[in-house]
């Protein structure tokens, strides 16, 4: 293989240059034919116009209602999900769900215990994470606790 026998991978197309006589074959009109709204100096028409037709846009439905960009999803766990994982005297942290599989980190740092489901663990929960009034009767009514710490009080 010689250097003058290289040849480019993808062959380079020229643009269509228009309006450049008529022996170019766009001459005249330039390539947008004889009259109308295109044959014009910046004419056209504008992005999603239908012809007079009621565009797509308007044709689909107005939900009402709102979506909050800042929503914070919790991230829920049932008391059975508990039971499985942890072991009497156990402390459940949010590192400690994490490390266990509960949770996923980063998607929030909101995480909340459902009274789904029986709990028997004496287990230790950190008093950030919140639980439904039904999951902490549950919790202390096996014998566990919510731990409250220093740093909050």
């Amino acid at each position: 293989m010689k250097i003058n026998e290289l040849t480019p991978k993808h062959k380079k197309v020229a643009r269509k240059r228009r309006g450049q006589g008529n022996a170019t074959g766009n001459g005249t009109f330039g390539g947008r034919g004889s009259k109308g709204q295109n044959a014009r100096a910046g004419g056209g028409v504008r992005p999603g116009f239908e012809g007079g037709q009621t565009p797509l846009i308007q044709r689909m439905p107005k939900n009402k209602g709102f979506r909050n960009p800042n929503r914070v999803e919790s991230q829920e766990i049932s008391l059975s999900d508990l039971d499985a994982a942890y072991k009497d005297g156990e402390k459940v942290s949010f590192e400690s769900l994490f490390e266990k599989g509960l949770i996923k980190s980063g998607k929030s740092d909101k995480v909340k215990i459902l009274g789904n489901g029986a709990l028997k663990a004496k287990i230790e929960v950190e008093s950030y994470i919140l639980m439904s009034a039904s999951a902490r009767t549950a919790i202390e009514k096996a014998g566990g606790k919510i731990v409250v710490d220093k740093a909050e009080a």
